[in-house]
């Protein structure tokens, strides 16, 4: 019941409101947003930004660069595009302010599946949060104008604009001294009485078409104009003569959204002549109807989006030059970091059926990693998998000295970088196969996954270099690191203890160091046993040699020296073995130096002994609590195992 009662409160609170114009121009006195533009509201409904100083966080400042960068809430769903969303709300701020962007349509330019679409509807959106307040006329009864305008537009400027700036704060440039036919006919017949007129208040919205409207492209063969500008109601004819505003149908995108935001989807599939209309709204605040029934003012955003292939061939037509000019171009190019790429992933997930379905760890991050690499231009100097972590704000100094800086990169690449590859869409088309691959589970993990997009590449029919390409990323830079990780998981797994193991490896590792650097034999507290600065030097060797450590003499120091310093800050205690990395790499390596003595618990298949039956069994209970079902933790080891067998 709450949620009835919710819904009829939130729909009375939506509903139109009557106002005097006397009540309105009050209103503005302590309202702007009562007379603000549509660029104004949509400034407002964004909001103010959170400011992020990236220098804080060590992935973000390596992909900022230090800079402090703004977050909109509006906008927090959208994952690795924060340049694009930047210059969207740059955009809205300039027009609201009168400059250069008022005149101007946005276009979004973007490969497939880049969030465009995405971004048109969250604008729109935004565009319902504030209200705007239309002209309204009393006769026999309450008329809305057609076109949703402004009651300012009764005013002439020339006249009127000192008043209104000194009484209401009203500045001039909100006076544009244009008034619709229909408001023009409706003052004849009040013979200029403006208490015949009022305001209404109302809610911009999409499904009523009040202030928000999309419109279809159409093509040479139906190019139909009145979509945009409206057009004579033929049955109101018998009444009214053709060029009388009563006989006309103000149904155009312009007409409904002069105080709001009109979406043009593929504007330039759309024939040319389709679009005049557009220049004179932007550039001169009004357009003309299909018929001889004045002009009609228009003060709202045109948006705009299309693919790349679209835009080319409009720009290199000479004879769009002029429209052209009217265009401000963002790009939305597709995203380049793959913690991001993550992100959009489990978002579509969770809009999805397979929200609560099971996913191995890092399904989703080779999926990412792999659309990531497919659209990043190759450096010459330099991989792609660095490149990759680069961009993903990954500290690649130690594993890849030839690493480049990512403005490097990113200068490198130029422009136009992002704006090909593996698209969004793709991949999750990608993930829902992977997904409905077993019949017996529904559900995802590495190994399903790269079975279904080694078929994916020559399912698409991509040129045999591009198929190479991509096939060349899973071979040489997915499945190499995914195998990597994957033994770290098995050995994890298997060994119940490794975490105690890894301690008492690292605390001997530390005294056999420490004697070994003061010269000193050892004797081992549990057994008795001796070792002398040799024995030790061998011990220590051991453990060294699996990391491949090029200098033991100082890393023993340096290893030696971090455990007193924290010895001498923790009471004496000896730091934890992953607090070291350099350490732990070396540890992990001595723990997981065998594969052999691990297959009779980690195979699938009948056991020997009972012991190795139980021993198996909390193995797989350990890959459940990692994040794998009993059928993944079968498909994964046998992968690894397979694949260890054939390098």
């Amino acid at each position: 019941m709450d949620i009835l009662k919710d819904f009829t409160s939130q729909y009375r609170a939506a509903a139109q409101t009557k106002l005097s114009l006397q009540d309105f121009f009050d209103l503005c006195k302590t309202e702007p947003l009562a007379y603000a533009t549509a660029a104004e509201r949509m400034v407002a409904a964004i909001g103010e930004p959170v400011l992020l100083d990236t220098s804080a966080d060590a992935r973000l400042s390596i992909i900022h660069q230090n800079r402090t960068i703004p977050i909109y809430k509006a906008f927090e769903d959208f994952y690795g595009i924060e340049t694009a969303i930047e210059k969207i709300v740059g955009f809205f701020k300039h027009a609201a302010q009168g400059l250069e962007e008022r005149k101007q349509v946005l276009y979004l330019l973007g490969p497939v599946g880049s969030s465009k679409s995405s971004i048109a509807e969250r604008l729109k959106a935004l565009m319902e949060v504030y209200p705007i307040y239309v002209l309204a006329y009393e006769g026999k009864t309450l008329e809305v104008s057609p076109i949703f305008e402004s009651p300012l537009g009764l005013f002439d400027p020339a006249k009127y604009a000192q008043s209104l700036e000194d009484n209401y704060g009203i500045n001039a440039r909100y006076l544009k001294g244009l008034m619709s036919p229909w408001a023009i006919k409706r003052l004849d017949e009040a013979g200029g009485d403006l208490g015949k007129f009022c305001v209404v208040r109302l809610l911009p919205s999409r499904m009523r078409q009040i202030g928000v409207m999309k419109t279809e492209p159409s093509d040479a063969n139906n190019s139909d104009i009145t979509t945009l500008i409206g057009k004579t109601n033929m049955r109101m004819l018998e009444h009214f003569s053709q060029h009388d505003p009563d006989s006309y149908s103000f149904s155009g995108a312009l007409n409904r959204t002069t105080q709001g935001l009109m979406e043009m989807v593929e504007i330039f599939k759309s024939p040319i002549q389709l679009l005049h209309p557009l220049l004179t709204a932007t550039q001169e605040g009004n357009y003309v109807g299909s018929e001889a029934i004045g002009a009609m003012p228009y003060h709202g955003v045109i948006l705009s989006h299309s693919n790349e292939s679209e835009w080319e061939t409009f720009k290199n037509n000479k004879q769009n030059e002029a429209f052209i000019d009217r265009i401000c171009t963002i790009k939305i190019p597709y995203n380049l970091q793959s913690d991001e790429e993550i992100k959009i992933y489990e978002k579509m997930l969770a809009e999805s059926a397979l929200r609560d379905a099971p996913i191995a760890p890092k399904t989703l991050d080779i999926l990412a990693q792999f659309s990531v690499l497919s659209r990043l231009i190759e450096h010459e100097n330099s991989t792609y998998a660095s490149k990759r972590a680069v961009y993903n704000g990954e500290d690649v100094k130690n594993s890849d000295p030839k690493a480049k800086s990512i403005q490097e990169y990113r200068d490198t690449a130029g422009v136009n970088e992002g704006m090909t590859g593996i698209s969004t869409r793709f991949a999750f088309k990608i993930l829902s196969k992977t997904f409905s691959r077993d019949i017996a589970e529904t559900s995802a993990d590495p190994v399903l996954l790269i079975d279904i997009l080694n078929t994916a590449i020559v399912a698409e029919e991509f040129p045999k270099e591009r198929q190479d390409k991509l096939k060349d990323f899973i071979k040489t830079t997915l499945v190499p690191k995914y195998l990597e990780y994957l033994g770290k998981e098995i050995r994890g797994a298997y060994l119940e203890n490794a975490d105690d193991y890894g301690q008492t490896l690292f605390d001997k590792y530390i005294d056999y160091s420490d004697h070994w650097i003061g010269e000193k034999s050892y004797k081992d507290s549990n057994t008795g046993t001796m070792l002398d600065r040799e024995l030790l030097n061998k011990e220590l060797e051991a453990i060294e040699k699996a990391a491949g450590i090029a200098n033991p003499r100082d890393f023993r120091n340096e290893i030696v020296m971090f455990s007193l310093r924290h010895r001498a800050q923790h009471n004496g205690a000896n730091p934890k073995w992953t607090s070291y990395n350099k350490l732990k790499e070396v540890i992990e390596q001595r723990i997981f130096s065998t594969l052999d003595s691990m297959l009779p618990v980690i195979s699938f298949g009948s056991k020997r002994t009972t012991e190795e039956e139980e021993k198996h069994t909390h193995f797989i209970e350990r890959m459940r609590e990692r994040g794998y079902t009993p059928r993944q933790s079968q498909r994964v080891i046998e992968y690894y195992l397979r694949m260890q067998k054939a390098s």
